[in-house]
């Protein structure tokens, strides 16, 4: 009986192409499209878990069955075009040569038998006004930045073919769009976890990655596919986000320093808020990692400035007058109100956190990592174990605005 080695070495060029490329023949059951009359496909996996080629291979047979024209949506067009479409996993690699698409004008693929799919960025959601589909793969929702927004409008523009329908590839996220989809009739959701694909990956990183991150919560989701709803302990649980009304108030930008300025230093939380009635809104996250002092002082001045903002509220614990002098080189005349922490970061978050129990803090739509850190941010002060630098940012920013001069929690310099 021969061995798999050389079954495939007794086999002709043409043979071996065809059953590389026979999909069907070696995919795990839960990467190949579910039975039933579903509109969306939600396929929740762990990193390697084998998503994005089935999402690649999806694409491939809708394809060859002529369905025109596919939406291909990621995050953004680079992720989109260098993970979907030129990946390891994506589009072009699972082709043979004679079917292979074609890549014309950045943003649209052609097949040899006329088919197209048009390469789209779910970071402009007025981009799916006016466009039709009667198909689309969606990739890493999770993390899209107006995600429902987004979703939405590719909604309104599925509508050719007999049977228009979408697959959403992602790590799960308990965003509102993925709690929207997972609580639909016309969704069908499959789950896959990394081990699940792990004859496909590096034996390094099972035995690095995969045993060092096991059973944790970020391992949980990272690569279990788990949707982690809450961290018990967090002070922010996701119910706490609301939508925030209009800024009829003073308006402040706050940046919480990294020490140092290399690539592997702490971010530099940078957030700007505003007053809105007896409470704020959290206006933008412009939070910056692994640059230059100077370029974190500009990114700040830039909000400051696009925000008509009163004042910047720095905290200087770390750089001292350092931190203003280089707020101060950018641009001079801007306001700075210089403040320092006396407690430990969960005693100035606690206010803050009471004040979105109150419903008294809304957020602007697009802020998924400024929500995703403070619902991670838990006693030991840190996120995911991770500085929490855009929690920071806006405990500074709120506390200005609303709770200024309450308790020994800071003290403004």
């Amino acid at each position: 009986m021969l061995t798999p080695k050389k079954e495939v070495a007794a086999l002709s060029d043409e043979e071996a192409e065809k059953r590389f490329f026979d999909w069907h023949k070696w995919a795990l059951p839960k990467q190949l499209p579910p039975a039933g009359d579903w509109t969306t496909w939600l396929l929740m996996g762990g990193r390697g878990s084998g998503k994005t080629r089935a999402g690649a291979e999806w694409v491939r047979e809708l394809a060859r069955d002529r369905v025109t024209p596919i939406a291909l949506v990621g995050e953004t067009m680079t992720e989109a075009l260098s993970i979907m479409v030129r990946g390891e996993s994506g589009i072009i690699a699972v082709h043979p040569d004679d079917d292979r698409p074609i890549l014309r004008g950045g943003n649209r693929l052609v097949w040899p038998n006329g088919v197209e799919a048009w390469i789209m960025t779910a970071s402009d959601p007025e981009r799916f006004r006016g466009p039709q589909f009667a198909a689309a793969w969606c990739d890493e929702a999770g993390k899209w930045p107006h995600a429902e927004d987004a979703f939405d409008q590719l909604q309104f523009g599925l509508r050719l073919g007999e049977r228009p329908r979408q697959l959403v590839t992602t790590t799960p996220r308990p965003t509102r769009l993925i709690k929207r989809l997972l609580a639909d009739p016309h969704t069908v959701t499959v789950r896959m976890t990394t081990v699940e694909n792990q004859a496909q990956l590096a034996p390094q990183f099972l035995d690095a990655v995969v045993a060092r991150y096991r059973g944790t919560v970020l391992g949980r989701q990272e690569l279990d596919g788990e949707l982690i709803e809450d961290r018990p302990d967090a002070l922010w649980q996701r119910g706490m986000f609301c939508e925030g009304g209009p800024v009829d108030g003073r308006i402040v930008v706050a940046v919480d320093p990294p020490v140092t300025g290399t690539a592997r230093s702490d971010a530099c939380g940078i957030v700007v808020a505003g007053r809105s009635g007896e409470g704020a809104v959290v206006l933008e996250d412009a939070t910056l990692k692994g640059v230059a002092p100077l370029t974190w002082a500009r990114r700040a001045v830039a909000a400051f400035e696009a925000h008509a903002a009163d004042a910047i509220v720095v905290e200087v614990n770390q750089g001292g007058d350092l931190v203003k002098n280089l707020i101060g080189q950018v641009d001079a005349s801007v306001p700075v109100i210089e403040v320092r922490a006396t407690r430990g970061k969960w005693l100035r978050a606690e206010p803050v956190a009471a004040l979105y129990g109150r419903g008294l803090v809304g957020h602007v739509p697009g802020l998924a990592a400024l929500e995703d850190e403070l619902c991670a941010f838990g006693p030991d002060g840190k996120a995911d174990g991770h500085s929490p630098d855009r929690v920071d940012a806006l405990v500074w920013a709120l506390t200005e605005l609303l709770l200024k001069g309450v308790g020994p929690r800071v003290r403004w310099v």
